[in-house]
């Protein structure tokens, strides 16, 4: 397996963004070039590409003649982002039911397998690879392309989850749970199992 090599700004980038999903720069923290700069030893021409990507990914946000920061996630952001997800999901679940997805429950694998200690970042990636191979498996590419723009507020929300889950197991439970009763059905209890897993404890 060849291995890519990995750029300054892309290592930058990849050390932000694991710090936003694991909750340790909080929301509204503004991110100075020159901070970033002294902080990673890197020229800041390097930090406006790192944080730039960040931008495009809706994970920071930046306005005029402001640093970037990490926006914030309301409740109200949450209820709102539930009520866009929930028919994206139920068309999923009814795509779905009946079959099993491997890639959503390789993700959950990979979840349940990861070490104590490793940040939440990873949690919440594995957690997206899951969501994201189940509306795959609906076969509708339009679909895919709908929750993708959705998926910089919900890693975002799921940060939140780092305080409400303390344990994992639990987590992987719930989620376990979910791909189930997706595979077994009857389609109208996978399709309230998903409403049911949309309302997220805040």
């Amino acid at each position: 397996m060849i291995l890519k090599p990995v750029s300054t700004v892309e290592a930058l980038a990849e050390a932000l963004r694991t710090r936003v999903l694991s909750g340790e720069i909080p929301a509204g923290t503004p991110l100075t070039e020159q901070e970033l700069s002294a902080l990673y030893g890197v020229a800041r021409p390097t930090v406006r590409e790192a944080l730039a990507a960040l931008v495009h990914e809706g994970l920071l946000r930046r306005e005029r003649n402001r640093s970037a920061y990490v926006p914030e996630v309301t409740t109200a952001d949450l209820d709102d982002l539930m009520y866009v997800r929930r028919p994206l999901e139920d068309l999923m679940a009814v795509a779905v039911t009946g079959n099993r997805v491997l890639a959503a429950e390789a993700a959950l694998d990979r979840l349940a397998g990861l070490d104590a200690a490793a940040p939440w970042a990873d949690v919440v990636a594995c957690h997206m690879a899951m969501h994201a191979a189940l509306i795959e498996a609906a076969g509708s590419p339009r679909l895919v392309r709908l929750y993708a723009a959705l998926a910089a507020e919900t890693r975002l929300g799921l940060v939140r989850l780092r305080d409400v889950y303390d344990d994992r197991e639990e987590l992987v439970a719930e989620h376990r749970a979910l791909l189930d009763v997706i595979a077994k059905g009857p389609l109208e209890a996978a399709r309230r199992a998903v409403r049911d897993h949309l309302n997220w404890r805040t």
